[in-house]
């Protein structure tokens, strides 16, 4: 698949205001259960019923209306897939960046700017 190993993950991420209370919402309303929380980064993960995708919630002041949906691609290799993107001209907002021990993450965009991601689980 064009030089990208996929590791069958695929996250959803959505910018949400109150995550309190997107978390009552997803539960009550669609049944997700958070699966991974990072308090100091105001993020949730949550299971849906599809293998290997899951919703990412993550609070901001003003979460944006119009289409803030990020899909977050997960990879074994990240620097390997980076590389490969960057071989297209694929622009990158920023370098990789490291949470903790738990993952690494790179934000790039398609032709129309269309945000993406690509995240390396390291445990």
């Amino acid at each position: 698949m064009g030089g990208i190993e996929y590791d069958g993950r695929a996250v959803c991420a959505l910018e949400v205001s109150d995550l309190e209370r997107s978390l009552q919402w997803y539960a009550q309303a669609l049944g997700f259960e958070v699966v991974r929380r990072l308090e100091s980064w105001g993020w949730a993960e949550l299971s849906t019923p599809l293998p290997g995708i899951t919703i990412g919630l993550g609070e901001v002041e003003r979460p944006t209306t119009d289409g803030g949906v990020v899909v977050t691609f997960g990879v074994r290799d990240i620097d390997r897939s980076r590389a490969h993107l960057e071989s297209l001209d694929t622009r990158f907002d920023g370098e990789t960046r490291q949470i903790g021990e738990d993952v690494r993450l790179a934000t790039f965009y398609d032709p129309d700017g269309n945000t993406f991601m690509l995240s390396q689980r390291l445990a």
